[in-house]
């Protein structure tokens, strides 16, 4: 990824805690997308210092969040972190990191950025900006091994002297674990293969383009996604959410992610598509249909007369 250095992590989600909770002190302000994973909103929270939250990759409420912080930081003669994620899981758009870079002259900060769901995947392989002096602009660089990896770990890269000092000072990588070498070996062939075969990632976008022309063609909503994350948002009411993804796994074979409230509003569900390079243009069919099928059932009122619920729960059990 054009970094100095990088540092193997054993997992992700605890990595990213671990990294924002050593780079901030009571003096520093954490600012960061009001729509960061999980793991960032977590890190942030260990914070003792100020943090603000910005709007969903709005630049005026960052500038904003950043006139804020400088006024403190001033103050405490601190730092600023600004956090943003290369690729959002859920909705499947992009971060612009280039507009964010382009603040440092103005604000002076450095940048975290959490590619998980665009290394191996957004242009050659990241979604750093293709410019070296732009890209130099994201000092620190995460992503996990879990998504186009197909594995667990992750990674950091970024400036010697940073990689260094977290390295002495992430707790949950000092004190927990390391991957197993056999894990790590399996890594390194996926590397090669992530920078030996591009044709691989080209034929992944083929297969989301097509997806998401497909769903928008029989008048599905999937957003703005900028990525092969295929979000497809449908009014199904709670508790008929499980009958839904049932009949779509056990009638279709069709597999997707379920997400609820609160990720998303009451009454809305947001079925997660990923898309890969092995899906074939039958199978995209094939989901189209499926999906067609259950939007009609919804409407009908089908899933309301035959809840499901107890049976899954009794399966899971089971």
């Amino acid at each position: 990824v054009g970094k100095e250095q990088a540092y193997v992590v054993n997992y992700g989600y605890q990595a990213v805690l671990s990294i924002i909770d050593s780079l901030l002190d009571r003096n520093d302000v954490a600012v960061y997308d009001a729509e960061s994973h999980s793991c960032i909103i977590d890190g942030v929270r260990l914070h003792i210092g100020k943090r603000f939250a910005f709007r969903h990759n709005d630049m005026d409420s960052l500038e904003q969040c950043l006139g804020r912080a400088k006024k403190i930081t001033e103050r405490t003669k601190g730092g600023i972190l600004v956090i943003s994620e290369g690729v959002f899981g859920m909705r499947g758009d992009r971060g612009p990191l280039e507009d964010i870079i382009r603040l440092k002259d103005k604000y002076f900060f450095r940048l975290f950025v959490d590619d998980a769901h665009g290394f191996g995947v957004i242009g050659k392989g990241s979604s750093l900006p293709e410019d070296p002096k732009l890209a130099a602009g994201v000092d620190l660089y995460f992503s996990t091994f879990a998504k186009a990896m197909a594995s667990i770990g992750g990674f950091v890269a970024g400036d010697k002297k940073i990689i260094q000092y977290l390295g002495y000072n992430m707790r949950s990588q000092i004190f927990a674990k390391s991957l197993p070498v056999p894990i790590v070996i399996g890594l390194l062939k996926r590397l090669d293969i992530v920078e030996q075969h591009p044709e691989l990632r080209a034929r992944a976008w083929h297969i989301a383009r097509s997806l998401q022309q497909g769903f928008k063609g029989h008048d599905f909503d999937i957003g703005d996604t900028q990525s092969p994350i295929t979000p497809i948002y449908m009014s199904v009411p709670e508790d008929q959410v499980v009958s839904v993804l049932m009949d779509l796994f056990e009638t279709h074979q069709v597999f997707c992610s379920p997400i609820v409230y609160p990720v998303v509003p009451k009454g809305i569900c947001l079925f997660r598509m990923i898309p890969t390079a092995v899906h074939t243009e039958k199978e995209l069919n094939h989901t189209l249909n499926a999906f067609g099928e259950v939007k009609e059932k919804l409407e009908k009122g089908y899933y309301k007369e035959k809840n499901t619920y107890p049976t899954f729960i009794a399966r899971a059990a089971d």
